[in-house]
């Protein structure tokens, strides 16, 4: 059965995607920041769930902004602590699909959080145009929050 050119596309998408994705997590690993900017567009559909008791937690728009957000996440955090293991990783055409588990402890109140993930990236001409994460969001807070 012969391959058609669509085909080929598609699959040329699919990788490029993965490939972005991949190195979004080892950027994210490394703690590189520059590389992380790079990776996200200009402007990015950023969606995080409001969360005033949490630091790190607020709208963003910008590649500058959203690449911010894993600095601040890590001078409120113990990064000893610092755990998130992905579980499943799909991929289709310009948009993938993480989940798995997280877990850390805030600084300033020596509390842990825990909980499952899913974030839900797009890649636009080989950046970042969306990142939508879901997680545990009760946890983080009272995790923020002083006793």
């Amino acid at each position: 059965m012969p391959v058609k050119s669509a085909d080929l596309t598609a699959s040329s998408v699919t990788g490029t995607t993965r490939h972005v994705v991949q190195e979004f997590l080892a950027a994210r690993m490394a703690g590189d920041v520059e590389r992380l900017v790079a990776l996200f567009a200009d402007d990015v559909d950023w969606l995080l769930a409001e969360n005033p008791a949490v630091p790190w937690i607020r709208p963003r728009s910008t590649g500058a902004e959203c690449a911010a957000q894993f600095t601040e996440l890590a001078e409120h955090t113990v990064a000893e602590d610092a755990r998130a293991f992905v579980d499943t990783f799909l991929v289709d055409g310009t948009d993938a699909v993480l989940t798995g588990y997280l877990s850390g402890t805030v600084r300033a109140t020596g509390k842990s959080f825990e909980g499952p993930f899913a974030l839900r990236l797009t890649v636009e001409e080989g950046r970042i145009t969306r990142h939508h994460l879901y997680e545990n969001s009760v946890s983080i807070a009272e995790a923020c929050t002083p006793s």
